[in-house]
């Protein structure tokens, strides 16, 4: 069996990236502090800077928006099937 990967949560990484980001310490030093391969850190970093801008633009909001419409339609589409379903169980219940 393969070794298990070890999975490293979200707020961790972002607490990494934001330290390296600052500069207030080396990245040697993050790694060791945050228990992670100083490569690692530098990946989290440029990561973080490179999705900044998308936080702050428009495109962000009108996906968001545009999510909101599609699970909108789909709980109606789901209201829809279970109305139907039921509607074929006595109809069905009825033939018997």
């Amino acid at each position: 069996m393969g070794v298990k990967r070890r999975r490293i949560e979200a707020a961790v990484k972002a607490k990494a990236a934001l330290a390296a980001v600052r500069g207030d310490r080396t990245t040697s030093e993050l790694a060791s502090r945050f228990g992670v391969h100083s490569t690692q850190i530098g990946q989290w970093k440029r990561r973080l800077l490179d999705g900044a801008t998308e936080l702050f633009s428009n495109d962000r909001r009108r996906e968001v928006q545009d999510q909101h419409a599609l699970v909108a339609e789909l709980y109606e589409q789901i209201g829809r099937l279970q109305m139907e379903a039921g509607w074929l169980k006595k109809k069905v219940a009825r033939l018997d």
